[in-house]
């Protein structure tokens, strides 16, 4: 059998320190194809492009990326995941790993998050997917530590599949490789964020806001992903797309509609 096909992207632009690392690590499991946003898309969720044109281009990053085929995109990471699978790429991939991220995606997260927006669409499209972050939000942070770690779940994932459906969202806590005490499987941590409006008035009179909030974790079990960073693990939850709450349709059906 040949080498797998891997659709790598990210939300945090193809240039972003997190996805080379991650172009890097798919390199020594597979053939590797980027299609990444050509500038930051953090917080989109799982936008797409409507009412306006989208670009792509093929471009060089780097000397460590030659032989790999690199696409940058005008739109947002759901977007870059639809254009490589519809025009981008000759083949279906094998699996489609999204990350990097700069910083966390855990508990309420992954629903703003572009990051695993790009891996659930993918998912979508029955490719099974992941998503990587890791709880450091700075430009700078060393990705590096989790290599090893990154390398073993895309090489399982790839030797004993991902469930239909289900997309896996991975967080990497900010820790040196030889302090991460190993990987978790969780369910995703009861949590909100208590945000409030920082209102400002610009010099021409004009009030404009910046949003703000502190994170608010109402969870204290211990089979959570907040649990598992918190306490030196790798978090894996497996998520899925079908937003049916099945748990309820008996209790609706006892109305009288």
């Amino acid at each position: 059998m040949g080498k797998p096909l891997i659709l790598v992207t990210n939300d945090d632009g193809i240039t972003a320190p997190g996805l080379r690392m991650l172009v890097s690590i798919m390199k020594t499991i597979g053939e590797v194809v980027v299609v990444a946003p050509d500038s930051p898309q953090s917080g989109m969720g799982h936008a797409i492009t409507l009412d306006s044109t989208l670009y792509s281009k093929k471009l060089t990053i780097d000397l460590d990326s030659e032989g790999i085929d690199e696409y940058s995109c005008s739109g947002t990471p759901a977007d870059c995941v639809k254009l490589a699978l519809q025009e981008l790429l000759a083949k279906k991939p094998d699996i489609c790993v999204s990350g990097i991220n700069h910083g966390s995606n855990s508990s309420i997260n992954v629903i703003y998050s572009g990051t695993m927006s790009a891996a659930i669409e993918a998912g979508i499209e029955g490719i099974p997917a992941i998503g990587f972050s890791l709880c450091d939000y700075t430009w700078e942070a060393d990705f590096s530590q989790a290599q090893n770690f990154i390398f073993t779940i895309v090489t399982e994932a790839l030797k004993n599949g991902i469930p239909k459906g289900t997309v896996l969202n991975v967080n990497i806590p900010k820790l040196k490789k030889n302090k991460i005490k190993g990987i978790k499987i969780c369910r995703q941590a009861k949590a909100n964020w208590k945000e409030k409006f920082d209102k400002r008035t610009n010099p021409m009179g004009k009030d404009y806001y910046w949003l703000t909030g502190e994170f608010e974790l109402l969870d204290k079990g211990e089979d959570t992903d907040e649990w598992a960073l918190a306490n030196g693990y790798i978090s894996v939850v497996p998520t899925h797309f079908d937003l049916t709450a099945h748990h309820v349709i008996s209790e609706l059906n006892t109305w009288k509609l």
